[in-house]
């Protein structure tokens, strides 16, 4: 692990005002360095260069903390896990259940938490359509379709009084269904990306 890779997840929680232990510090930095291990050859993500990775995985993933509540989450299509096991990791006491239709992607997270201990890690591998009987607090969702679509899919997965939380970039006319009321939008300003990132809060109207 070369001192650059941690320094820039360092300098970059830092900016982002989060505070971690030591073991999860390492857990961080574990799941990154497995992540470009695994990309060489399964193709998980179109970042190729590990501190870059940092940036646009961790730290991306990360600066949505401050509003995850728990106790349970779906990340969906979180293909490498993103930002679900990286909220995982910091956050143990939240039981997340990851869910993406590519069996590759599912199997890296399989790994990651056979490899980083992480017993609050449910990878799923199928559609989002097909889950069912189950309820969730929060939704998520970093890359996975527009906010009508994503909310659309998942709406029978969200919980009384839940809310999804959506990853986005531009936000410019936000289409949604007419009984989905957008709660706030933040504008994600994520240490060394360049790129518009916004947090979207929406929840049944």
């Amino acid at each position: 692990m070369s001192e650059g890779i941690e320094r820039r997840l360092d300098d970059g929680m830092a900016a982002l005002q989060t505070d971690v232990s030591e073991e999860v510090r390492e857990r961080l930095l574990a799941f990154v360095t497995l992540l470009h291990k695994w990309n060489r050859a399964y193709n998980l993500t179109a970042v190729r260069d590990i501190e870059t990775m940092v940036t646009r995985h961790l730290l991306d993933s990360l600066a949505i903390l401050p509003w995850i509540e728990g106790p349970g989450l779906l990340d969906v299509g979180s293909g490498a896990g993103l930002p679900g096991i990286v909220i995982a990791i910091v956050r143990p006491d939240i039981a997340l259940t990851s869910i993406d239709s590519n069996g590759k992607k599912i199997r890296f997270q399989r790994q990651v938490a056979f490899e980083l201990g992480l017993d609050n890690v449910t990878p799923v591998h199928d559609r989002v359509e097909a889950l069912s009987g189950v309820a969730f607090e929060q939704i998520t969702s970093r890359a996975f379709a527009a906010p009508e679509a994503f909310v659309t899919l998942t709406r029978s997965l969200l919980a009384e009084n839940g809310h999804w939380l959506a990853m986005a970039g531009r936000v410019d006319d936000i289409t949604l269904p007419q009984d989905v009321r957008l709660v706030q939008t933040w504008p994600l300003d994520i240490p060394g990306e360049q790129a518009q990132r916004h947090l979207l809060k929406m929840d049944i109207a």
